[in-house]
């Protein structure tokens, strides 16, 4: 039997304001247990909350952004369930009527080799205060509670269950993160539990409508996971319902060490939560007025950029989209341009993607670090790739240029030209010159010679390659390859 993987995505972003949703504690992480928690936080008698504007400002800057409606009106409302990190015995979160509805977002999917844009369309996006964490670790066999994330905002994304794939989920994961931190509501640190996302997976009969019982694995800390997790729990549902079996709707947590997922208790739904409007908290009205100047203070949005990109400089979508994923990469990208010296600006704008794409991404990667700790600046790539477009240097030894750059990491404009310089890594490009090295690769290698002129082409890269080995890389490739046709034909 075909099956159907139905994926759904609740995604908690912490927001970056300064004090919880509902008190004036410190939301810092880090600080010792049970030190940054207010009356409020312990939900101590006689105390009320009250609303953090900086935190419902956040949640209209995304509405915003993927397009959503801001409701002019909506209600906080008491979810109720009963943890020892929770002090109240419920939640403040809200449920009929959320701060953000529907909105979409766009994702990069890479599948078959191809690369393919997917939007995926959000059902809400709510603001609620989060719980406070259990200790289990140095109790001496008990656990501890802490106290400091108790109140912290929180901003809860829940899309349609659209996607058919760990690979979308992923991707929109990726897309969700990018975005939060490009808006600077939220810092993005999976490690830290500021970005959290919770995956409802189900299958399905190819080509049934109706959906499948699905589970929720929680709290995944990272996209590795995330894909791990989705797979694992596919083949898990696959295998049950194939045995006989059948899925029951539960929460479960996944174990990378095991590569499994596990149950971690029955999963509840709305009417278990018991919700009804929190009587302590008005009502939370936003006036246009309020979203146009929320609006007016928001930065160029990746969609923007993106349209500019294309429009500007030529860039396909795919380039585009994936500059755009990161606001610091964007950034980058377009100061490079801006010390580009003045020639072809499309010409320069797809050059200087590919390597930022490629080889400056895969640096980063190799490194580890962010590319705001890049040691190559953008001015100096510039200078690098304006080194190949004047034939200086070949492509090739532009890579060799660019990784004793990332090793100097020296704030030098010239750079590039230095370390040219300095290992004589200059392009010959000098027609006598490279006559001579190509007549004397052809006499020693006379059978290769014979078998170009008798049809077989392979030959001409073998001769290709003697020319470039007898330069030490430093021929000019075009200058190469045209030469050694024209002696060729003789």
């Amino acid at each position: 039997m075909q099956w159907e993987v139905v994926i759904g995505f609740e995604t908690h972003a912490q927001l970056k304001t300064q004090s919880k949703i509902f008190s004036g504690s410190s939301i810092q992480f880090g600080a010792a247990p049970n030190t940054q928690a207010s009356p409020v936080d312990l939900a101590l008698p006689g105390v009320l909350p009250v609303m953090n504007k900086g935190a419902v400002e956040k949640a209209i800057q995304f509405g915003l952004a993927v397009g959503a409606t801001i409701a002019p009106e909506s209600i906080f409302a008491r979810k109720n369930y009963f943890y020892p990190d929770l002090p109240k015995g419920y939640q403040i979160s809200q449920f009929e009527i959320p701060v953000v509805q529907g909105g979409s977002l766009s994702c990069v999917v890479e599948k078959d080799g191809k690369s393919e844009i997917k939007v995926i369309e959000l059902t809400r996006a709510h603001l609620e205060e989060d719980a406070g964490k259990s200790l289990h670790e140095d109790y001496q066999g008990m656990t501890g509670i802490d106290l400091n994330r108790a109140g912290t905002p929180l901003l809860e994304i829940v899309t349609e269950p659209v996607m058919r794939s760990a690979a979308e989920a992923v991707a929109y994961a990726k897309a969700l993160h990018a975005l939060v931190v490009w808006l600077d509501i939220c810092d993005g640190n999976m490690q830290e539990g500021s970005f959290r996302c919770d995956a409802n997976v189900s299958v399905r009969p190819m080509g049934q409508k109706e959906f499948g019982t699905r589970c929720e694995i929680k709290n995944l800390n990272s996209f590795r996971f995330l894909e791990e997790a989705i797979n694992i729990e596919v083949r898990r549902q696959i295998e049950l319902i194939e045995d006989g079996g059948k899925v029951v709707q539960e929460t479960r947590l996944y174990d990378p060490d095991r590569k499994e997922t596990r149950s971690m208790r029955s999963k509840e739904d709305s009417q278990d939560y018991r919700y009804f409007p929190d009587p302590d908290l008005p009502p939370l009205r936003i006036s246009r007025a309020w979203v146009a100047e929320v609006q007016a203070r928001m930065p160029e949005l990746p969609s923007a950029m993106r349209a500019r990109f294309i429009a500007s400089y030529s860039l396909s979508e795919y380039d585009a989209m994936q500059l755009t994923q990161s606001k610091a990469m964007a950034h980058y990208f377009e100061m490079a341009i801006k010390a580009s010296p003045a020639g072809d600006t499309s010409a320069q704008a797809k050059q200087l993607a590919n390597w930022c794409l490629g080889d400056v991404s895969s640096s980063l990667n190799r490194e580890g670090i962010e590319i705001s700790q890049i040691p190559v600046s953008a001015a100096q790539l510039a200078l690098l790739l304006a080194r190949i477009s004047d034939a200086t240097i070949s492509n090739k030894i532009a890579k060799e240029v660019f990784g004793a750059m990332w090793q100097a990491a020296s704030k030098e404009i010239n750079l590039a030209d230095q370390i040219i310089e300095a290992k004589g890594l200059k392009q010959i490009s000098d027609v006598g010159a490279l006559e001579k090295i190509i007549d004397e690769v052809m006499a020693a290698n006379q059978s290769s010679v014979d078998e170009y002129r008798a049809g077989k082409e392979k030959a001409f890269n073998a001769l290709v390659g003697q020319a470039m080995k007898a330069t030490k890389g430093k021929g000019n490739p075009a200058q190469v390859n045209e030469l050694l046709k024209k002696k060729l034909a003789r």
